[in-house]
């Protein structure tokens, strides 16, 4: 798994334990997934239509960093299924996995559109390409 993105833990993302909010660190993931499912299929229009269970495993405090990871599952005809892990980059612990999450391609109507891809791209290899 290729960990992309890091996040600071600041008060406003805390919750009345003074530990990380997991709506916030939700959103975070929801993010990267939409922001990564863009640059692979190479289309803004992506809408999140399914999460799998939610199981957090520890917490994070104020000042802590975490870590999210994105790998992808599968490739299906108008969608690409995720996996995701968040993780404290201070001890190292996982906070939580997110065996599924379904990310589709839409077309301009909305509607769910193929989108022809079958195996992750870099952008570093299109740009080589063109």
């Amino acid at each position: 798994m290729r960990f992309h993105t890091r996040k600071w833990v600041k008060p406003e993302d805390l919750n009345p334990n003074a530990t990380l909010f997991g709506g916030r660190l939700l959103s975070w993931i929801d993010e990267e997934a939409a922001l990564y499912t863009v640059v692979q299929l190479e289309n803004p229009k992506t809408v999140t239509a399914y999460m799998s269970e939610i199981s957090f495993k520890s917490s994070a405090k104020q000042g802590d960093i975490i870590e999210i990871g994105i790998e992808v599952v599968k490739f299906g005809k108008t969608s690409i299924t995720l996996r995701s892990e968040a993780r404290n980059m201070m001890t190292r612990e996982t906070i939580l996995v997110v065996d599924q999450i379904i990310m589709v391609n839409l077309g301009e109507d909305g509607k769910p559109i193929p989108h022809g891809k079958s195996k992750v791209e870099f952008v570093r290899d299109r740009l080589k390409s063109k």
